[in-house]
């Protein structure tokens, strides 16, 4: 296993723990915490070993965005020296990361501990479930900064919560707590502190126990039906389906139904 400089890693019942490990910097997003976070979701897309994974923040808080503190992520922190030079830079970080979670066809659960802002924020809302500790705070932080949102967040945000509310957050910058974001949809559930990891852990568990394929297969649906036509998400059904009956799994799911027990999937 590769040491790393700005995460902690750890596999556990098939069940990767990725925690940003820069507490002093509220865990911000530099160029080494980024380029770890790559590595680490694109193996998880081809490791078997991996069938479910935990994103999480060391300290008080789960991650504050980018790291402005170079002023800019040109060699040595300088600014791009033209438009399409900032645009190409932009590609190669905060979207490279923001790919590398989205497209992971393997379930993805963000244990939020503390401030989401900006990208950070954005890390939470694409993964599959956000589980948030009662004090977590999540804010849409860009125009804070005079910028305009970034990091995924107008693919995301109107598809979570719908237009309106997106540019209520994105316009105002306002924070958001854990339990406004769960009522309008950002959240899946709020827990007491103390009761996050143990949470994060069950479901956690819970999903590395199902179907590995089926499952992936089902969020590449689920993502991709956001812009599909009725016509074409019916077409992609179909052949998930001819896919998926093709593995172990989903025999062992039959033969366990027929056999009036729980399947015993293996990730195959």
């Amino acid at each position: 296993m590769p040491e790393y400089k700005a995460l902690l890693y750890t596999l556990e019942n098939d069940v990767a723990w990725i925690t940003l490990n820069r507490p002093e910097q509220r865990n911000a997003v530099n160029a080494d915490l980024r380029d770890e976070l790559v590595a680490v979701f694109t193996d998880a897309r081809t490791n078997p070993s991996v069938r479910a994974l935990v994103l999480t923040g060391s300290g008080k808080g789960f991650c504050t965005g980018a790291d402005l503190s170079g002023r800019g992520a040109g060699p040595g922190g300088s600014s791009p020296s033209s438009p399409g030079a900032g645009r190409e830079l932009m590609k190669s970080s905060s979207q490279r990361l923001m790919r590398a979670v989205w497209d992971l066809e393997k379930p993805v659960v963000a244990a939020v501990n503390g401030v989401a802002a900006g990208l950070g924020s954005h890390l939470a809302f694409a993964s599959d479930f956000v589980i948030a500790a009662a004090e977590a705070r999540f804010i849409e932080i860009f125009v804070r900064r005079g910028i305009a949102v970034d990091a995924a967040g107008a693919f995301l945000l109107p598809r979570l919560i719908g237009l309106q509310k997106a540019k209520e957050l994105v316009f105002f910058g306002d924070d958001l707590s854990a339990d406004e974001a769960h009522r309008v949809g950002l959240v899946t559930r709020v827990v007491p502190a103390d009761q996050l990891i143990a949470t994060a852990r069950q479901w956690a568990e819970r999903l590395a126990a199902g179907p590995t394929f089926a499952i992936g297969l089902s969020k590449r649906l689920l993502n991709r039906s956001l812009e599909s036509s009725f016509e074409t998400a019916l077409e992609e059904e179909a052949l998930a389906q001819m896919l998926v009956t093709q593995s172990e799994d989903t025999r062992e799911g039959m033969q366990a139904f027929m056999e009036r027990r729980p399947p015993q999937f293996k990730g195959r």
